[in-house]
């Protein structure tokens, strides 16, 4: 693979965007691609690389729009007959091209790092903290009294909430407040404003209902409040710190799991949507009937064509072309009586 690909691909993951890496894997002649060409694909409708010609360009975005909306590789392959009997595990899709090769082309999303949020410096929060990123997490810390020297695993260290909301563009997958002390409240209020999937709250139940009270007479809704985790993670009997951060972490995956993608903020459907708004619907490509067998043939594909009276007629083997020209008129007399019937 060319080595700018590679660097491309690499700089993307360090920057938190996601992409597509195409590859492709089987070609059969003719085409333009080869075995191992590749391209990267991003969000925004960037193509960057060869997989072909550009008639196989729309159906690769739109497969990678689709990559990039459920996280999930795929194997499409773009043949003039996709009609064909289907092999197990591959997405059939029309080629447009005039050369009539066949392409399969692999189709990997590369989805950017989730970002979780905590709250605190409490020593769960400090185990949340290196867990997570073990765990491939982008990580961030908010605490007003936080200091980024004393934090060496977060990504980011902020004491002001705001501003932690602000770096992650509102998506955020994972919060938890793990402050246990004072300014819980202010916590979980800036926690629910930051809307993510899975928000925990590391406290005992009579504490969580003390601190939802407090909430609720603030004006903050009963419903949100109760979709809070509380007490955050799944009961796996630990006791210290790194246990109850792994048990937190092992509750966000499971919640990550169960959330049908379509409905999570787990997955961003609306990463994809410059990609898939760019990509024009394709356009059939013009097909004409064998007159002798009466099979639909692609015309651009058409690898037998014959001409009587000043007209071009496509066949799908040479031996209906040969039949069609040694007796037109009686094909083309068939062909009319069936209309009229």
């Amino acid at each position: 693979m060319n080595k700018q690909l590679l660097e491309r691909a690499a700089d993307l993951a360090r920057r938190g965007e996601s992409f597509v890496l195409a590859v492709v894997v089987r070609r059969e002649p003719y085409s333009s691609s080869q075995q191992g060409d590749a391209a990267i694909i991003t969000a925004d409708g960037g193509y960057h690389g060869w997989l072909g010609g550009n008639c196989t360009r729309p159906q690769v975005l739109r497969e990678a729009g689709c990559a990039l909306i459920d996280g999930k590789p795929r194997l499409i392959s773009l043949s003039p007959e996709p009609e064909l009997p289907a092999r197990a595990g591959v997405t059939p899709l029309p080629m447009f091209c005039h050369s009539g090769g066949t392409v399969d082309i692999f189709l990997e999303p590369v989805l950017a790092a989730q970002r979780m949020v905590v709250f605190g410096v409490s020593p769960v929060a400090r185990a949340l903290v290196q867990l997570g990123k073990v765990m491939g997490y982008l990580v961030d810390v908010v605490d007003r009294d936080a200091h980024a020297a004393e934090l060496p695993h977060a990504d980011h260290v902020f004491t002001d909430p705001a501003a932690a909301e602000l770096i992650g563009g509102g998506k955020i997958a994972s919060v938890v407040v793990a402050s246990m002390g004072d300014h819980d409240e202010d916590a979980i209020a800036a926690a629910l404003a930051m809307r993510p999937a899975y928000l925990g709250v590391v406290a005992s139940r009579r504490r969580f209902t003390e601190l939802r009270n407090v909430l609720i007479d603030r004006g903050i809704s009963a419903d949100a409040l109760d979709a809070i985790k509380s007490p955050a993670g799944l009961d796996l009997g630990g006791r210290q710190p790194e246990e109850v951060a792994l048990s937190i972490l092992a509750e966000i995956v499971q919640h990550k799991h169960a959330a049908p993608a379509e409905a999570s903020t787990y997955t961003t459907p609306e990463l994809a949507a410059p990609l898939l708004a760019a990509v024009p619907a394709p356009e059939a490509p013009a097909t004409a009937v064998d007159p002798v067998c009466h099979m639909t043939v692609t015309i651009a594909t058409a690898r037998h064509v014959g001409t009587w009276s000043d007209q071009a007629w496509y066949f799908c083997t040479p031996r209906c072309k040969d039949r069609f020209l040694a007796e037109p008129e009686r094909y083309l007399a068939t062909a009319s009586a069936g209309a009229a019937r």
